[in-house]
């Protein structure tokens, strides 16, 4: 049953993320309070509310981003997290926008305060946070967006949706391409999802006065033999950003600037210059398969599940 200041929500579809891949091999625990069933991410209509909600009522189709237990057929949220979703969004989009629009939205914005006509590398081009964040920064005015992805394919998937130059880290010097494109001076941002294999590259393509935000550390987070001696000199800002251990008030803030900007500007315009990109759905009784997929790291963009 909700909270006071909850919704209870019959879930249509939600949506996967890397994250319960970590969780499930139960090296990301679930900030405390929060239900330990995957999930962070659903849309579905409204069955009952708290006696405090006011913005909603039974019957309403909604979509938003929750702390866990989006892998099931009724869960609880937060009224201040839910959004109304628009009749021009199938419940299948709805539930691909929160978790990476609300990242890539917080990482560029919130946490590395990217500005207009700045330079940015995003990593992992061509997942879900990836080809937000390459819109995103597009739409902001950014100066030129670099961007690595692991097939000729996907790096010209991202080049489409306004990369200026998408490197394939496979069978090209990514560093290298940056720093020769940038003449030597780097970025002023990057958003970086693999860590220890990357650090070192990472702190040689930032520009002097460089941000880098950490989302994931998916080659590892143990760093050897680093040269420390570039973050002094380049006066380099690094911070780490877990958006599920963000306290509510924050999460709040987001919520709104996403939603207000992004969803209802963009994404539920078919004129709009965000889109969404769903890669594959599932039926959530093949939630196996489903996951065996977002490993084999073939996606390009979101994969939703329908609960039946």
């Amino acid at each position: 049953m909700p909270t006071d200041s909850q919704l209870l929500v019959k879930i249509k579809c939600f949506a996967l993320n890397r994250m319960d891949i970590v969780q499930r091999q139960g090296n990301y625990p679930p900030p405390p309070g929060a239900s330990f069933i995957l999930g962070v991410e659903m849309s579905g209509i409204v069955e009952s509310v708290g006696k405090n909600v006011t913005k909603y009522k039974p019957g309403d189709a909604v979509f938003g981003l929750m702390p866990g237990g989006a892998y099931a057929e009724y869960a609880v949220i937060e009224e201040s997290m839910a959004m109304l979703k628009p009749d021009s969004l199938t419940f299948e989009q709805a539930a691909a926008i929160p978790e990476t629009f609300f990242t890539a939205y917080q990482a560029l914005f919130f946490v590395a305060e990217l500005k207009a006509g700045q330079d940015v590398l995003i990593h992992a081009g061509a997942s879900g946070v990836g080809i937000a964040a390459i819109q995103l920064a597009r739409m902001h005015g950014a100066g030129r967006i670099f961007v690595t992805a692991g097939t000729d394919e996907k790096c010209r998937f991202c080049e489409s949706l306004g990369a200026t130059r998408a490197i394939n880290y496979k069978t090209e010097d990514w560093g290298r391409a940056v720093r020769e494109a940038t003449s030597g001076s780097g970025v002023n941002v990057v958003i970086d999802f693999v860590g220890k294999d990357y650090w070192d590259q990472n702190l040689q393509t930032l520009a002097v006065d460089g941000r880098m935000v950490i989302l994931a550390f998916l080659s590892g987070n143990t760093i050897e033999n680093s040269n420390l001696g570039l973050i002094l000199r380049k006066r380099l800002r690094i911070e780490g950003s877990a958006l599920r251990s963000r306290s509510l008030e924050y999460q709040i803030r987001l919520r709104d600037a996403v939603y207000n900007q992004v969803v209802l500007e963009h994404l539920a315009k078919p004129d709009g210059e965000l889109k969404l990109f769903i890669d594959k759905e599932f039926d959530w009784k093949d939630i196996v398969e489903c996951h065996r997929y977002l490993e084999s790291n073939q996606s390009k963009g979101k994969i939703v599940v329908h609960v039946t």
